[in-house]
């Protein structure tokens, strides 16, 4: 094996001064970064360039290399060319060059090296992401392809802030708070789109007319399509690039080739790439502004390694790209409340102030529905009043029938008699079957008091579609969830819209009024964030009404009701933070979960005794959503700590996961060969922990 080269924190070449510099005719070094999930090989490797394919080992292509210690082939993208080495040895050959194309672009391996270094994690995880599976029709198709055309200078003011706010910072590398204007807006072709849309976009053209390419990201395909349909009529023709998971992926390579500078000529050309939460990583050399929307949404945390949060990402290339960045939603999270009151992003807010009309009703009487009785008898005479005029949306917190059951004589919840899963309706006509193991129950029976007999205690979409239509003959009612997505509606009345928390569609027009339904039990479940996501359920919702329509919110008072009220969601989020300084959660200080088997979260916890941390929480048993196995022996602690000591922490719990990779394991009973994977798992920011 050949030896590694140095990195530095950012990455590049990373290599450190060199101590064993070839003689001049000697042959050339690739510095490569190899593709492996195992962490002791994260990082740069030195091979010898082979004379042959001299000349086409370029920074960024894609090779392949020999792992001597394997006896295999590995692929890999080279990360830098030179001429030295700090390896003693003879180097090793590369194998071959598998394409001309230059994937690896010097701000995206920048940004995967720092990222995963502050994540504990390995570059090539978020490679992975960055860099879409090779397709070799559409790669020969774009190196064949000429320079572009110029790109049409077009101005498109960004409306409904205060003059040239936006397009100063965007002009200047300024960094946002954006409060979003609520409300829908019809397009030049008839679209309706939400106005938080148009603001994104208008910003973003405001980049390419500059000669600079612009990043949006948005969390699920509803955004997505609402913000291509405003670029669609804003953007230069040519301009916008679309990445993301639903597209195949020769569509997808296709696009991420676009981002890439000309193959004949190596010009960038300005583009605006949109898409979910990867499209951060999307290559653009000249990048002048990169914006997310909804910032709360839970779509934006990475569930795969290094699990680096898409708000986190942005930060870390904004500050390598020193271009803009703007934070935009109709509520404010306590993390980007935290950067505001830090001074580094500024708080903006439209001009004149726009708010839609809300009426909390957490006082008032229940109207019977059919036999729900969950809508307040105001919300039920404004949806009654409303249908007259246009669409109304009720929104409510499940999906499904009936998503869970009880006793009707004790009220002892139903629970499946394999597993001890909790048992759900599909239908009205349906046997009851368990959430977990999908197991059908007919012959249920308390286990408390031996009845047979079961009461609905949470209704979802499909149940409130039905009691509300009893309760409004003569209505069309469109239910709109997970199973039955609906991203649009006209403005015919009578039409009464439920839709789950996220997936309602825009109506021509807005709607006539709104329903928050569910909100004493959306609040309920247990979370660090679930004041700032239901606050943000509801105000999404809300800004979908037409102009001066009502929103009602039904049975939730307090200080939720109030921000939503008064719609001052960042006074919410201010509240929140202060609480969460006194107590020591994040976002005031960073934490970071070590799941495992004890014996390597102690080995973790023994390493972080030598960095500075605040405390550590546990270790104790990792909860189980569904039945335990028999192999669920992990633990898991929560290691507090200041932002300024990440850096260390993560060097720390990271160096446990090599050492225990390449440490020395007894291999599994009954088997003489083979040694198992290790059990460590280090996730910082963990959202799921508190």
């Amino acid at each position: 094996m050949t030896g590694p080269s140095g990195e530095t924190p950012l990455g590049g070449s990373g290599a450190q001064p060199e101590t064993a510099a070839r003689s001049a005719g000697a042959p050339r070094v690739a510095r490569v970064v190899l593709d492996t999930p195992l962490p002791q090989l994260d990082r740069l490797f030195d091979y010898a360039i082979p004379p042959a394919i001299a000349e086409q080992v370029v920074p960024g292509v894609r090779v392949t290399a020999p792992l001597r210690a394997e006896g295999r082939l590995a692929d890999g993208l080279v990360v830098d060319v030179g001429d030295t080495t700090e390896f003693d040895g003879a180097l090793t050959p590369l194998e071959s060059v598998v394409s001309p194309a230059r994937v690896l672009a010097p701000e995206v391996w920048s940004l995967a090296r720092r990222v995963s270094d502050r994540q504990a994690g390995s570059a090539n995880d978020v490679l992975r992401l960055a860099i879409p599976r090779r397709s070799v029709a559409v790669e020969r198709k774009w190196l064949a392809q000429g320079s572009p055309r110029d790109v049409p200078q077009l101005a498109h003011p960004v409306a409904g802030y205060e003059g040239g706010l936006i397009e100063s910072a965007v002009d200047g590398g300024g960094r946002l708070a954006l409060r979003s204007l609520p409300g829908v807006v019809e397009l030049s072709d008839g679209a309706w789109v939400g106005r938080w849309a148009v603001t994104l976009a208008q910003a973003a053209v405001r980049a390419v007319i500059s000669g600079r390419s612009a990043i949006i990201a948005v969390p699920d395909y509803r955004d997505q399509e609402q913000l291509e349909a405003v670029l669609r009529t804003v953007a230069p023709a040519g301009s916008v690039a679309s990445l993301d998971a639903r597209r195949t992926n020769a569509q997808r390579y296709a696009a991420f080739l676009s981002c890439l500078p000309q193959p004949d000529d190596g010009v960038s050309t300005p583009r605006i790439i949109v898409g979910n939460r990867s499209v951060l990583y999307a290559p653009a050399a000249k990048l002048g502004l990169i914006a997310l929307y909804d910032d709360g949404d839970p779509l934006f945390a990475e569930p795969l390694a290094p699990y680096a949060h898409a708000r986190d990402v942005a930060l870390v290339r904004q500050q390598q790209q020193e271009c803009a960045v703007i934070f935009a939603g109709h509520t404010r999270t306590v993390e980007v409340q935290r950067l505001v009151e830090l001074g580094y992003l500024s708080d903006v807010a439209p001009v004149p102030l726009v708010t839609p009309k809300v009426v909390p009703t957490a006082a008032q009487q229940r109207q019977q529905a059919g036999d729900g009785g969950r809508v307040p008898s105001a919300a039920f005479r404004t949806a009654a009043e409303a249908l007259l005029a246009g669409p109304v949306l009720v929104q409510v917190a499940r999906p499904g029938y009936v998503s869970l059951l009880a006793c009707r004589r004790c009220g002892q919840a139903a629970r499946c008699t394999n597993c001890a899963g909790p048992l759900q309706l599909a239908s009205s006509h349906a046997v009851p079957s368990c959430a977990w193991c999908g197991r059908l129950v007919g012959d249920w029976a308390c286990s408390e008091c031996n009845n047979t007999t079961y009461r609905m205690v949470t209704r979802g979409s499909g149940r409130t579609a039905e009691e509300l239509g009893r309760a409004f003959p003569g209505t069309r009612v469109v239910v709109s969830d997970g199973e039955r997505p609906l991203t649009r509606v006209d403005d015919e009345p009578r039409t009464l819209v439920v839709a789950t928390r996220g997936a309602e569609p825009i109506a021509a027009g807005g709607y006539a009024a709104i329903i928050l339904l569910d909100g004493e039990r959306m609040l309920q479940r247990e979370s660090l964030h679930v004041g700032d996501d239901c606050l943000r359920w509801w105000s999404n919702a809300a800004a979908l009404a037409a102009p001066g329509a009502p929103t009602v919110l039904a049975g939730v008072g307090g200080p939720l009701a109030q921000a939503l009220t008064l719609w001052q969601q960042h006074s919410y989020a201010a509240a929140q933070l202060q609480d969460r300084r006194a107590l020591g959660f994040p976002p005031a200080l960073r934490v970071a979960s070590v799941t495992g088997r004890p014996a390597a979260v102690q080995a973790a916890l023994d390493a972080a005794e030598h960095v500075p941390i605040r405390d550590v929480l546990g270790p104790a048993p990792v909860p189980a959503d569904g039945p335990r196995t028999l192999d669920d022996d992990q633990v898991r602690a929560i290691v507090r700590f200041e932002y300024a000591h990440g850096d260390a922490v993560a060097a720390a719990l990271r160096g446990v996961i090599v050492r225990q990779a390449t440490g020395a394991r007894r291999p599994p009973a009954g088997r003489r060969r083979g040694r198992p994977a290790p059990t460590l798992r280090v996730k910082l920011d963990d959202p799921e922990i508190l």
